[in-house]
């Protein structure tokens, strides 16, 4: 069986979460850019519930996000990243959002 490959990133906020992004007004957008959905619409996901590696269901070959805090492992399914781009989430008292 092989080990999925792992993409590493992170970004710890000592503060909280990651503010929502406000709409760009129309004059700010260059003049051949085509807005389809507007900043700050794409939902992140709070809170998130894990399973076991076991349990995931997915196949071998899908890639990951991977975070490593205070001796805890964390994978977030880039299936589901490219529809959310960032999971607000927490360890211990480190909060920090895993961004893709």
């Amino acid at each position: 069986m092989k080990t999925p490959r792992v993409a590493v990133a992170l970004a710890v906020l000592g503060a909280g979460l990651v503010p929502a992004v406000g709409a760009a007004a129309k004059d700010e957008l260059p003049s051949a850019f085509q807005q389809i959905l507007p900043r700050g619409q794409i939902a992140s996901v709070d809170s998130p519930r894990f399973v076991s590696a076991e349990k995931a269901k997915l196949p071998p070959e899908a890639w990951v996000l991977g975070v490593f805090i205070e001796g805890q492992a964390r994978a977030y399914s880039l299936n589901l990243l490219n529809q959310h781009e960032i999971v607000n989430d927490r360890i211990g008292d480190k909060t920090f959002a895993a961004v893709w």
